[in-house]
């Protein structure tokens, strides 16, 4: 018999054993962005990165008898996806593990230090030019050109920053699953998914400034 999977996944694993071809094509879109994120941190480029993507989906098609619904779905496609990107990657001898030493482009500050008063100055490390304040209507900020600019940005993030961001806040994993799926102490999760986040809300404040000067000279 084959193993039960979690109920809020039994439905969509029926559909895909039975051959639903829309169910497949929903899902790969649902997950392939993320995925290439996360493969991209193990891999030296990105046309190996879809390469990785490509072989997971065969591995994901093959591989349904044996899913046992012991994780999500999600999360036994990216472990998967993660087993076939370190293998490529030890194979091109180039990969990136995500439990090494954080790389420069991560250890640099979060916040632009000229937004903090200097050491001459009174009150010295607070802040100098605060965060803005949005007051953009719900619609604006999920207009599609917010959605183009997030887009852009996430992509523009380091890999690590860029993967952990994607599967916490894109897909909704847990911060548990996360660590476990990326190698990551919970420490190491926190902070790159925080400098992650700091970057995008970076370009969302810029974004907003840029909106209201525009509209002031109008």
């Amino acid at each position: 018999m084959r193993p039960a999977p979690r109920e809020a996944d039994a439905g969509l694993v029926q559909a895909l054993r039975g051959g639903d071809e829309a169910a497949f094509a929903d899902l790969v879109t649902r997950l392939t962005p993320a995925m290439l994120a996360v493969a991209a941190g193990q891999v030296p480029s990105r046309a190996v990165a879809e390469e990785v993507v490509q072989e997971t989906w065969l591995a994901v098609l093959t591989g349904l008898d044996r899913f046992e619904g012991r994780s999500s779905l999600r999360t036994w496609v990216f472990a998967i996806l993660l087993n076939v990107a370190r293998s490529r990657g030890a194979r091109e001898s180039r990969t990136i593990p995500f439990s090494s030493a954080f790389p420069p482009e991560d250890v640099g500050p979060t916040v632009d230090p000229a937004r903090f008063r200097g050491p001459d100055q009174e009150w010295s490390g607070h802040w100098a030019s605060p965060p803005r304040g949005w007051d953009l209507p719900e619609s604006a900020l999920l207009s599609s050109e917010v959605r183009v600019l997030l887009r852009a940005a996430l992509d523009a993030l380091p890999p690590r920053q860029r993967a952990v961001v994607h599967l916490r806040d894109v897909q909704g994993l847990e911060a548990g699953e996360v660590c476990a799926l990326l190698g990551l102490e919970s420490g190491n999760q926190r902070v790159l998914l925080h400098r992650g986040r700091a970057r995008l809300r970076q370009v969302l404040e810029d974004y907003v400034l840029e909106d209201r000067v525009d509209e002031a000279r109008g």
